[in-house]
C-alpha cells in the first residue's frame, strides 16, 4: 500500500442532507461524510441507498446534539474538518435582535448551535439567493454576528454562486457563507471554470470554456418512449447513445482528474430513475408546438433548448401545502416532460446515483439539492485551506438495497423507527 492510501481523508458532517447532493460534492472533493442528518425518512432511505457506508440520522436538527452525532457515528472524539448544510427557509423574520425567536428562523439557529458544539475547523452555510436581497441582508449580518461571538470568522464578502459557472448545465444561483475557527485562515470562493452556454458576457469570463449544454447532458440517454416497461417501473436495460465529455463523466467512463469519490458498483447498461409520464394528446400537441427556450402557455412548462442550459430545477410544494409537482421542463425534441434521470443529468448527478421511484419524490429530491459539481467546487476550496492533498480511494463501494428507493412514508418511518407524521402527510386533491 502506498502512502497516499494510508492517509485518512478529512471528515465532514452534513446537517440537512436530503438525498445527498452536497454529500456527494464533498465526497468528490475528497471528504468522508461520516454523519448526515435529515428529517424526512424517504430522503434518508434514498441517502442510505447511495451512501450505505456512512451514517445518516433520521432526525430534525432541533432534536439532535453534537454529542449524539459523535457518539452514534464513527466520528467519536476526532476533530471534524467541516460541517455544512442548507437550512430550509420558509421566509426570514426581520425583527431586529429577536430574529431567532421566530420559529421560521429556528433551523438556521440550530445549524449555528450544532456548528459551535461540534467545533469543526470550517463550516459552509448554503441558502437561497433571496437572503442577500434588500432587508434580508440584515439576517445575514445577525448570522455572522452569532458565529463571531462564538469563536468563528466568517467571510463578509459572501457570494452567490451560479452552478453554470462550475460545469453544470443549469442556471442555478445559491448563496454560500464560509467560515472557520479563529485559529485558521478563511477559505476562498471557487473561481468560475465555465461560462453558461448561450450566455454572452463581456470581459474575462469570455475566455472560459462554455458549460455543457442541455444536449451534452441528456443527448446520449435512451429515449424512454421506446420502452413500454417504463410506465410500470423506473429502470430497464436500454440502448445508450454516444456520450459527450460531460456524459462520459456522469456515466463513469473516464477518470476525472479531480474526482476523489469512491467508485460505485453498478451496471452501466441499466437506465434508472426513468419512470414515464402519461401525457394526453392535447398536452403532447401543445408541447410539440412550443418553441425551444419558450414557455408552454397552458401548463407554464419551459421547453429546453438543446444548445442552451436548463432553467433552475425546482422542487415543487411540500406535502403540507398540497404536494404539487413543480413545473417540469419539456424535452427539447420529444413532446413530453423530462424524466427524473434527465433532471439528474442536468443537475450533475452521476448515473449510479438513484432517487425515489416515484416522480414526485424524485424531482423533489433533485430540485431541493445543491448540484454535486457546485458543492464540489466549494468543498475543494476547503480542502485547499486544510492543506490536504486529496487522493482517490481504491475501494469500490456497493450501493444499498433497492427497496430503500420504494418505501412510502409509513414504510420509511417504520424502517427508521420514527413517527410517520414527522413530515406532515401528503395531501392528495
Amino acid at each position: 500500500m502506498n502512502d497516499s492510501n494510508k492517509k485518512e481523508r478529512p471528515i465532514a458532517v452534513d446537517l440537512f442532507a436530503g438525498a445527498g447532493g452536497m454529500t456527494l460534492g464533498f465526497e468528490q472533493a475528497g471528504f468522508d461524510m461520516l454523519a448526515s442528518v435529515e428529517i424526512d425518512p424517504i430522503h434518508c432511505a434514498t441517502h442510505k441507498f447511495n451512501f450505505p457506508f456512512w451514517h445518516i440520522f433520521c432526525k430534525s436538527v432541533v432534536d439532535i446534539t453534537g454529542v449524539e452525532i459523535r457518539r452514534n457515528s464513527s466520528i467519536g472524539d476526532r476533530e471534524i474538518d467541516v460541517v455544512f448544510g442548507g437550512p430550509p427557509c420558509q421566509g426570514f423574520s426581520l425583527m431586529g435582535k429577536r430574529i431567532f425567536d421566530d420559529p421560521r428562523n429556528s433551523l438556521i439557529k440550530n445549524f449555528i448551535n450544532l456548528v459551535i458544539e461540534l467545533q469543526p475547523k470550517f463550516f459552509v452555510l448554503e441558502n437561497v439567493k433571496g437572503m442577500t436581497l434588500g432587508k434580508h441582508r440584515e439576517f445575514i449580518s445577525v448570522i455572522i454576528n452569532e458565529f463571531e461571538q462564538s469563536g468563528y470568522k466568517v467571510r463578509k464578502d459572501y457570494k452567490v454562486l451560479n452552478a453554470a459557472e462550475y460545469g453544470v448545465p443549469q442556471n442555478r444561483e445559491r448563496l454560500f457563507l464560509l467560515g472557520c475557527r479563529q485559529d485558521l485562515e478563511l477559505p476562498n470562493y471557487p473561481e468560475p471554470i465555465t461560462r453558461p452556454a448561450k450566455l454572452k458576457k463581456a470581459g474575462l469570463k469570455n475566455q472560459l470554456p462554455l458549460s455543457p449544454t442541455v444536449w451534452d447532458a441528456i443527448g446520449d440517454l435512451p429515449e424512454v418512449e421506446d420502452y413500454i416497461e417504463l410506465f410500470e417501473k423506473d429502470s430497464v436495460i436500454a440502448e445508450f447513445g454516444k456520450p459527450s465529455d460531460y456524459g462520459k463523466q456522469l456515466r463513469g467512463f473516464c477518470d476525472t482528474d479531480n474526482d476523489y469519490s469512491y467508485e460505485r458498483k453498478y451496471d452501466s447498461r441499466i437506465l434508472t430513475s426513468s419512470l414515464r409520464t402519461k401525457h394526453n394528446l392535447e398536452s403532447i400537441k401543445r408541447f410539440q408546438a412550443t418553441l425551444p427556450g419558450k414557455t408552454e402557455p397552458i401548463s407554464r412548462f419551459h421547453k429546453l433548448a438543446s444548445e442552451g442550459i436548463c432553467n433552475t430545477l425546482r422542487a415543487g410544494t411540500p406535502s403540507n401545502r398540497g404536494a404539487f409537482t413543480s413545473a417540469r421542463p419539456i424535452h427539447p425534441f420529444t413532446p413530453r416532460c423530462i424524466t427524473v434521470r434527465e433532471a439528474a443529468r442536468l443537475h450533475s448527478y452521476p448515473d449510479w446515483f438513484r432517487f425515489h421511484v416515484t416522480k414526485w419524490h424524485g424531482f423533489r429530491q433533485i430540485g431541493n439539492s445543491v448540484p454535486p459539481l457546485l458543492a464540489k467546487a466549494v468543498a475543494s476550496e476547503i480542502i485547499k485551506a486544510l492543506g490536504v492533498c486529496p487522493s482517490k480511494p481504491g475501494i469500490i463501494q456497493e450501493l444499498g438495497n433497492e427497496n430503500l428507493l420504494m418505501y412510502d412514508i409509513s414504510k420509511a418511518a417504520e424502517y427508521y423507527g420514527v413517527d410517520s407524521q414527522i413530515i406532515e402527510p401528503r395531501k392528495r386533491n
